[in-house]
Formats: structure tokens, sequence, C-alpha cells
């Protein structure tokens, strides 16, 4: 996801969004831990969707 398009978002939708990527990151950290993720560069892409979130509401709030 692109932070042009997390920043066209308000911030409930982005509190929605980090929410539902913590929960997808604790997904795939139960994958690895039981040996079923295939793909281990989906945990660096969540992380980086976290960050960017993450990012853009502290940016809101100190426009606010």
């Amino acid at each position: 996801m692109k932070a042009s398009e997390l920043r066209a978002r308000s911030p409930a939708e982005l509190q929605q969004e980090l929410n539902e990527l913590l929960k997808a990151q604790f997904g795939l950290r139960m994958q690895v831990a039981t040996q079923q993720l295939t793909n281990n560069s989906q945990i660096g892409k969540v992380r980086r969707d976290i960050a960017r979130v993450r990012t853009i509401i502290n940016e809101k709030v100190r426009q606010s």
C-alpha cells in the first residue's frame, strides 16, 4: 500500500487498518512458529506497512 493512499484516509480508517495489520503480523508469527510459513518476505512487508500507517497517524495528530 502506498503512503498517498493512506493519507487520503480518515484517522479512524487508519486505526482500523493498523489493527488489521497487527492481526496479520500475529498470524504470520504463529505460522513461523509452527513452520507453516513458506514466504518469509511477507513478515517484512507487513512490518513496513505497520510503520507507514503509524507514521501517517502521527502526522495527522501533529497537524491537528
